[in-house]
C-alpha cells in the first residue's frame, strides 16, 4: 500500500473503541520545530524550513446506551472532531505548501455485541477538509468504517474491518485493525491500525508510561489551474508518553520524541493517480523533534 494511503485513513478514525456513559472527549496539541525541506527531484537537504503546529479536538457525545443481561453495551453517538494546523515556512523560493490547514468532521458511532464473543462498532461522518484560502463543495468529504471485534478473554481483544474514504474523490476501501492485549493489568499492549500503535507499563492507578508510534496527516482541497486537486500531508511520529490521571474524569498526557516522516502528496481525485508509479519521491523534511499535549475527559 502506498504511503499517502496509510496517512489519509488515519484522519478518517477520530473515535473511541469503547463507548462511554457520558460526553468524552480529548484535547491535544502539537509542535514540531523547523527542519529542512528535502527537494523531491534529487534528495537534497535545503536551506528552506517549515515547522508544525496542530490542535486536535474531538467529542463522543452520547445518544443512547442500553446494556445486556451479561453488561455488554449497544450504544449511538454522535462524533464531533476537528484539527487545525499552522505551518511556518522559511527561505522558500516559491509557496509550495499552505499556511493553514483545516479537517472538520460530524459523524455517527453505534457499537453492540454481536452474541458472547463478537462486537462490532460503526462509524460515519461527512465533514469541512480545506486550506481555508477558498471553501466551496469540493471541500465536503465522507467517509465510514466498520469494525467486527473478537473478545477471546477480558484481557485480549483483536479486530478487523474495511474503512471507506471520498478523499480520493471516489470511494475507496482501506483496512481496519485493532489489536488491544494486557497482562494482570500491568502492561497493555494495543494496536488501531491505521492510527498507530503503544506500549505501556502501568505503576499505579494514577501513572503509565507507554512508549507510542503514531500515524497522522491532513487533507485539503485546492484549486490548481482551474482544476480540484487534494493535498495530502502525513507524518509518523514515535516517542515516550507519561500519563496522568488527575482524578475520575481527567487524565493528561505528554508525549516526547521524534517526528520520523513528514511529507506531503498531491493527487487529482482520480483513482487511477492513487495506484500509478511516480516519476519523482514526495516532497518531505528532515527528522527533528516532537512534542505533544493532550488532555482526555469523560463527563458522567
Amino acid at each position: 500500500m502506498k504511503r499517502h494511503l496509510l496517512a489519509a485513513a488515519g484522519c478518517l478514525l477520530g473515535c473511541w473503541v469503547s463507548a462511554q456513559s457520558g460526553i468524552s472527549g480529548e484535547l491535544k496539541t502539537e509542535y514540531i520545530p523547523f527542519s529542512s525541506y528535502i527537494r523531491p527531484e534529487d534528495s537534497v537537504k535545503t536551506n528552506s524550513k517549515s515547522n508544525f503546529k496542530r490542535a486536535d479536538l474531538n467529542l463522543s457525545i452520547p445518544l443512547s446506551m442500553k446494556k445486556d443481561s451479561s453488561g455488554r453495551i449497544k450504544a449511538w453517538s454522535v462524533l464531533l472532531s476537528g484539527s487545525y494546523a499552522k505551518m511556518t515556512h522559511k527561505d522558500y523560493e516559491k509557496q509550495l505548501f499552505p499556511d493553514q490547514m483545516l479537517n472538520a468532521q460530524t459523524g455517527i458511532q453505534h457499537i453492540r455485541p454481536l452474541g458472547k464473543k463478537w462486537s462490532m462498532m460503526m462509524t460515519a461522518s461527512v465533514g469541512i477538509y480545506t486550506d481555508l484560502e477558498q471553501i466551496n463543495s469540493d471541500d465536503i468529504l465522507g467517509q465510514g468504517g466498520v469494525l467486527f471485534i473478537r473478545h477471546f478473554n477480558p484481557n485480549l481483544a483483536l479486530g478487523a474491518g474495511p474503512v471507506l474514504t471520498t478523499a480520493f474523490g471516489v470511494p475507496m476501501i482501506l483496512p481496519w485493525i485493532y489489536f488491544d492485549w494486557k497482562t494482570n493489568g500491568k502492561v497493555k499492549l494495543n494496536i488501531n491500525f491505521p492510527e498507530g500503535m503503544e506500549a505501556g507499563y502501568l505503576f499505579s492507578d494514577r501513572f503509565a508510561l507507554k512508549a507510542v508510534v503514531n500515524l497522522s496527516g491532513m487533507t485539503v482541497e485546492r484549486n490548481k489551474d482551474g482544476k480540484s486537486m487534494l493535498l495530502g500531508y502525513q507524518q509518523i511520529t514515535a516517542g515516550i508518553r507519561p500519563e496522568v490521571k488527575l482524578n475520575d474524569k481527567l487524565s493528561l498526557s505528554l508525549t516526547g520524541g521524534t517526528a520520523l516522516l513528514r511529507s506531503f502528496s498531491e493527487n487529482d481525485r482520480k483513482i487511477k493517480s492513487i495506484f500509478k508509479d511516480k516519476k519523482m519521491d514526495d516532497p518531505k523534511f528532515a527528522t527533528t523533534f516532537y512534542a505533544a499535549v493532550s488532555l482526555r475527559w469523560n463527563l458522567p
